[in-house]
């Protein structure tokens, strides 16, 4: 069947020569050239008129551009990739920033192996705080140019977030709905965790549950102990060791008293309403 058709297309074509005239073939070859060579024209022309706004040109700071010198000077796509281009020995950055946040890779880039102890081979480089601030900015830049959805979101995104939230009446109550307080963002809790809504975008690449029903599997001291050093409870995890790096004593009692206050159970005092007592009756005017 195959060879059947083969033949017929080159019959067909035989034929179509076979009818054009030398001159009739050059002005098909050169007209036909013509036109495409002006769509392609056509088509990078507009292309170029869309570039400005899907790289977002008018951003490009002199932080961003600072910080792109730096990327560029000490060979980061030697490990990185970022934009799908580089190396595939550390993760994809380009939308490092949305996944982690600022504080978080502020953090990290300062002491790599102080977050996570003889796990991270990323080199300290020593930055100054003026260089961290650069190499953020230009990384934030690149995670909001437009990739037309490169890079997609991970698959397990969705079903990781539904861990930990509201779930059967059988799980007990739901946790409270708080405002979440802003320690959750500078010692970079939301940068693996989701926590009432908001945050929690790298913990479907690395398994980071929700944080909104953790009372229902730590109590006050031993969410302390776990925070402060996770490979010793746990040999391998993922966790990073923030105490001391990112958190404080002070910070990290906040974390675990708005944490344990998320359950229902533990309900605040109630406040007796005051008893009112009926005005007493106008006294009778003699007559």
């Amino acid at each position: 069947m195959a060879n059947t058709e083969l033949w017929f297309c080159i019959s067909n074509l035989n034929s179509f020569a076979a009818v054009l005239t030398k001159l009739q073939a050059k002005v098909f070859f050169l007209g036909g050239t013509a036109v495409f060579f002006g769509i392609f024209l056509v088509l990078s022309f507009d292309t170029h008129l869309k570039v400005p706004d899907q790289t977002r040109e008018k951003d490009i700071t002199p932080a961003v551009s600072a910080g792109k010198r730096i990327w560029e000077q000490n060979n980061c796509m030697g490990c990185h990739t970022l934009f799908g281009e580089g190396a595939y020995y550390a993760p994809e950055l380009t939308k490092v920033v949305e996944r982690r946040g600022k504080d978080w890779i502020r953090v990290f880039i300062k002491d790599p192996q102080a977050m996570f102890p003889g796990q991270r081979k990323m080199v300290k480089y020593n930055f100054s705080e003026q260089d961290i601030e650069n190499v953020i900015a230009f990384l934030d830049w690149c995670g909001k140019v437009d990739l037309n959805g490169f890079p997609a979101d991970p698959p397990l995104r969705q079903a990781l977030q539904t861990i930990g939230t509201p779930v059967a009446a059988s799980s007990g109550p739901a946790p409270l709905k708080k405002p979440v307080p802003a320690v959750f963002t500078t010692a970079s809790c939301i940068g693996c965790h989701q926590i009432q809504g908001q945050g929690g975008a790298a913990g479907a690449l690395i398994g980071a549950p929700p944080l909104d029903d953790v009372f229902r599997r730590y109590d006050r001291e031993k969410l302390i102990t776990w925070v402060k050093d996770p490979q010793k409870i746990k040999p391998g995890t993922k966790m990073p060791s923030l105490y001391g790096v990112a958190v404080n004593d002070a910070q990290l009692n906040e974390i675990a008293d708005y944490l344990m206050s998320l359950n229902p159970a533990v309900a605040a005092p109630t406040v007796p309403a005051p008893v009112s007592t009926p005005a007493p009756a106008p006294a009778t005017q003699p007559k």
